[in-house]
């Protein structure tokens, strides 16, 4: 897969993009990252962003600079990658939509700032707009840095243990079973008996039962949406 990053601080993602599981899959060669920095594109490189016609408080990013990088990215690429655009307007971010996105084979994810985008690069692109939550961040690029890391560890080989996907958080609308490891008592803590049995079938009905469990305590609304 490739991905590429249209952002005012590329510098952000130096480090995310080089460590962990997706610098496994870049030295896997299961996926490429490119960066590429909005004001380097613009017709004036000291004004990307502008007062808002109608006023009101903040910057907006200009049209100009945004569509030129994208327009620029898909000359040298040659390709009409799958455009993402972050915002606390768009949809949710879910497991479900990272297991789409992990079908493309080029994604570019573009990154808001200030107070967000002049409309005309929403309607001018054909993109999916995305929110990782109810909140407000200073720019697009820490939620594009979470749709990344989503991503990425889907795609087949990139994780050593395939398992390691099918049993997380949010497959079949449900949270993640506990987990415990060694010791098997630790201050007073025990683990489970069922877990320390080697009964898997008992053990696969623990797991099942507390997931149900866990989700209907903290995430009600994941039943909610499904019922």
């Amino acid at each position: 897969m490739r991905i590429d990053i249209v952002t005012l601080f590329p510098e952000m993602f130096e480090n995310v993009l080089g460590n962990s599981i997706l610098k496994i899959a870049r030295e896997k060669n299961l996926a490429h990252y490119h960066l590429f920095n909005i004001r380097e594109y613009a017709d004036n490189k000291r004004c990307v962003d502008d007062r808002p016609y109608g006023g009101g408080p903040g910057m907006v990013i200009k049209p100009e600079p945004v569509f030129n990088t994208i327009e620029t990215i898909e000359r040298q690429t040659n390709s009409h990658p799958k455009k993402i655009l972050l915002t606390p307007q768009g949809h949710r971010f879910t497991q479900s939509i990272a297991k789409e996105l992990a079908k493309e084979s080029h994604l570019m994810l573009i990154c808001g700032h200030y107070e967000g985008f002049d409309e005309r690069i929403r309607i001018g692109l054909d993109a999916l707009e995305l929110s990782i939550g109810d909140y407000v961040l200073s720019g697009g690029e820490i939620p594009a840095m979470a749709v990344i890391d989503a991503v990425i560890r889907l795609i087949p080989g990139v994780l050593g243990d395939i398992d390691s996907v099918t049993h997380e958080s949010f497959n079949d609308d449900l949270l993640e079973y506990p987990q415990y490891t060694r010791p098997a008592e630790y201050r007073g803590m025990k683990v489970p008996e069922v877990l320390l049995s080697g009964h898997h079938q008992k053990i696969k009905e623990w797991q099942k039962d507390h997931a149900i469990k866990r989700t209907r305590e903290r995430r009600p609304d994941l039943f909610e949406e499904n019922s």
